[in-house]
C-alpha cells in the first residue's frame, strides 16, 4: 500500500540513525554498566574507559538529550529503568541485542554498494573485537527467543519426541524450552565450536546438562548427530541459499528416524514478497550479511522440503517477524 509521504516524513526518516548511533555507541562502550555504578562525571567515565574526554562528553550529553540519563551539576545519572534494560548484569538486559544491532547498521550503511555489487557488506568489527561481537550475537538470539519460547512452543503442539536435535542452537535457549515442554525428552545441539562453550553455559545454568549432548560442527559441512525423532531448525533457513537448504533439509532426512518430524521456525513471507514488511526488511539484512541468504514463501520451503524426502508440509503458525513455524514429516524410504 502507498503511503503519503512529505518532506517532514522523509527527512524525518532520513535523520533515524542518530540517535540509533549514540545507542550504539553507549552499548559498544558498555557505558550504561559503568553509570550504573553511581554518579559519574565525563571524567570519571574516560578514567574508566580510557576514551577521549571532549568525545566522551559530547556522548554523555546526548544520551542525557534522549532520556537515557540526567545531567545533574555536571554529573551523569542512569535511571533505574535504563539500568535494567541495558546494563550487562540484568536479568532484563538486551544489550547484546542493541551491541548486535550496532553490527548490523555498520553493514546497512553500505547498502547501496551491495545493491551495485551483489556482495555482502565488508565486515567491520565493533571497538569490542570480533569475539565480542559474536558474543553480542549469540546474547541476542536469547533476547528475542527466551521470552516467546516456551509460549509459543505450546502453541504449536507441545511436539511429542523423544529426542530433539537442534541445529544451530546457539545459545540453547529453545532447547531449554524444548526440554521443559517435554519432561522425559533428551538434546542433541549443534553448532558451531566456538559457540559451544556459550550453549553450555546456559544449559547448565538452567539444570540440563545431564539431558543435552553438545555437539560442534558446521551444518553445511559437518555430519549432522543421527537418532532423534524431531529436528528443530530455528532462524536457520534465512541465512541460506535455497541450495543450501535443500541441502540441510536432505542431510536432516538421512539422520533422522522413521516418521521424524521437522520445525522450521523462521521468516514466512507472502507471495508478493513485500508482506510481512519486517520480513521484506529482515531479507535486507540477509542481502547485507550473507552471500545468498534471504526470506522465503511458504511454497518455496515446501518445495524444499519435499524435494529433500520430507511430506506432509503444512505452516503450524504465522507471525509478523521470525516466529512463523512450519511443520514436515521424514517420508519413508
Amino acid at each position: 500500500m502507498l503511503r503519503e509521504w512529505t518532506a517532514d516524513d522523509v527527512l524525518e526518516l532520513a535523520r533515524g540513525y542518530q540517535a540509533a548511533c549514540v545507542l550504539a555507541a553507549a552499548a559498544e562502550l558498555d557505558l550504561f554498566s559503568i553509570l550504573a555504578d553511581g554518579s559519574l562525571s565525563a571524567t570519571d567515565v574516560v578514567n574508566k574507559l580510557g576514551t577521549d574526554l571532549r568525545a566522551m562528553t559530547i556522548l554523555l550529553d546526548a544520551l542525557a538529550a534522549l532520556g537515557f540519563t540526567e545531567k545533574r551539576n555536571g554529573l551523569y545519572v542512569l535511571s533505574a529503568t535504563t539500568a535494567r534494560v541495558l546494563r550487562e548484569s540484568s536479568a532484563s538486559s538486551v544489550l547484546g541485542m542493541v551491541q548486535h544491532q550496532a553490527n548490523c547498521m555498520r553493514r546497512w550503511a553500505q547498502l547501496a554498494r551491495v545493491v551495485q555489487t551483489g556482495r555482502p557488506a565488508e565486515r567491520q568489527p565493533s571497538v569490542r573485537g570480533e569475539a565480542d561481537d559474536e558474543g553480542a550475537f549469540i546474547g541476542a538470539m536469547d533476547v528475542v527467543s527466551a521470552p516467546v519460547a516456551s509460549g509459543l512452543i505450546e502453541e504449536v503442539g507441545p511436539p511429542e519426541f523423544k529426542h530433539v536435535l537442534d541445529v544451530g542452537g546457539a545459545s540453547g535457549t529453545w532447547t531449554i524450552a524444548l526440554l521443559r515442554a517435554q519432561p522425559g525428552a533428551t538434546a542433541t545441539l549443534f553448532d558451531l565450536p566456538h559457540v559451544i562453550p556459550m550453549a553450555q553455559r546456559r544449559i547448565c545454568e538452567a539444570g540440563m546438562s545431564d539431558r543435552v549432548k553438545l555437539v560442534a560442527g558446521d551444518f553445511l559441512h559437518d555430519p549432522l548427530p543421527p537418532g532423534a525423532d524431531l529436528a528443530w531448525v530455528s532462524a536457520i533457513v534465512h541465512q541460506n541459499s535455497r541450495d543450501q537448504n535443500r541441502c540441510l533439509f536432505s542431510a536432516l532426512a538421512k539422520v533422522l528416524r522413521d516418521d521424524g518430524e521437522i520445525l522450521i521456525r523462521d521468516v514466512l513471507m507472502d507471495d508478493s514478497r513485500t508482506s510481512p514488511a519486517t520480513g521484506a526488511l529482515f531479507a535486507i539484512n540477509m542481502l547485507v550479511a550473507t552471500d545468498a541468504g534471504g526470506t522465503f514463501t511458504f511454497d518455496e520451503l515446501r518445495e524444499d522440503l519435499e524435494a529433500a524426502g520430507f511430506v506432509e508440509v503444512a505452516v503450524l503458525r504465522r507471525d509478523e517477524g521470525m516466529n512463523s513455524v512450519i511443520r514436515a514429516v521424514r517420508g519413508r524410504a
